[in-house]
């Protein structure tokens, strides 16, 4: 879904950048078209839970997926228009298109965004589906690790900035007021990494609270390694060569290298006039890329 929310907005993801073409032409589709029309956007507060439903825990990875497309099939019509009409109208900016209140009403909204799903998910993220599931299950080992070491209540604060525990209650920042009883429910940790760094509360379908929080280390497993290169143009500027295979942005080079966005963009400016990276706009966003004579260049600094 936030994979899908990116494409649908034009925007980039801050470490994974530009969904893509096959991305943008996968909403051509009207099932993927329907899903994206239920996302919110311009500060809208919802999301209908159904979209993303409780993951379990008897499914392995690799049928993960086709478990929860299931779950969302076989969602109940009551609560889907519950969710759909009724909780979009009190959340939304905006009122639900027509299209998709129709369908909602006919009863088959649900085949449609299981088609969707698998079809998005098929065209834009299957290939790279074990590496993401690789980020999730190393934060799962570390959450286990300080639950064992410190306690639930430690690991609770340290998930997101925006949430606290108080012992009996969790308290998560977000621009509505609500109060939820869940005594009696598990709570469901889930970590994210297409919706990093945000995080995401699930309360409003019966039996589930499933807290989505961003994954630790995202894209700290990249290969930054500049080798001798970093001598003759320093630290600096040999990671962002390092990092520009694909084009990015300065903000997105902020995020993952740490540096400040004028640093950044000072470092930039400097390997463009030296004609080692390249610029070019798309649409809002200026994206820089490492030339070919930049990448020779790291390629002998490393052998």
């Amino acid at each position: 879904m936030a994979w899908l929310k990116l494409a649908a907005t034009s925007g980039r993801h801050p470490v994974f950048g530009d969904p893509g073409p096959l991305a943008r032409a996968s909403l051509a589709h009207p099932d993927v078209a329907l899903l994206a029309d239920l996302l919110p956007q311009n500060g809208d507060t919802y999301r209908p839970d159904l979209l993303t439903p409780q993951p379990g825990t008897d499914a392995q990875h690799r049928d993960l997926i086709d478990e929860q497309i299931a779950h969302i099939e076989a969602a109940a019509q009551d609560d889907l228009e519950t969710q759909v009409l009724t909780l979009t109208r009190t959340h939304w900016n905006r009122p639900l298109p027509v299209t998709a209140r129709r369908i909602a009403e006919s009863g088959k909204m649900q085949r449609h965004l299981a088609n969707g799903l698998a079809r998005f998910w098929r065209d834009t993220l299957a290939e790279g589906w074990p590496q993401l599931c690789s980020i999730t299950q190393q934060d799962i080992a570390h959450r286990a690790s300080a639950i064992a070491t410190h306690g639930v209540g430690q690991m609770l604060e340290s998930l997101h900035p925006d949430m606290t525990w108080a012992g009996d209650a969790i308290t998560l920042a977000k621009p509505w007021d609500a109060e939820v009883d869940v005594t009696g429910r598990d709570l469901v940790l889930a970590p994210g990494v297409l919706n990093w760094p945000d995080a995401v509360i699930q309360v409003d379908t019966p039996g589930q609270f499933v807290f989505y929080y961003p994954a630790q280390r995202i894209g700290a497993d990249r290969d930054r390694r500049s080798g001798r290169i970093a001598q003759v143009v320093g630290n600096a500027r040999a990671t962002l060569l390092a990092d520009l295979e694909t084009p990015r942005s300065t903000a997105e080079l902020a995020t993952r290298t740490g540096y400040a966005p004028g640093t950044v963009s000072y470092h930039l400016s400097a390997l463009h006039r030296a004609r080692l990276v390249t610029k070019t706009r798309d649409g809002r966003y200026v994206l820089y890329q490492r030339t070919a004579q930049a990448a020779r260049l790291l390629e002998g600094a490393r052998s």
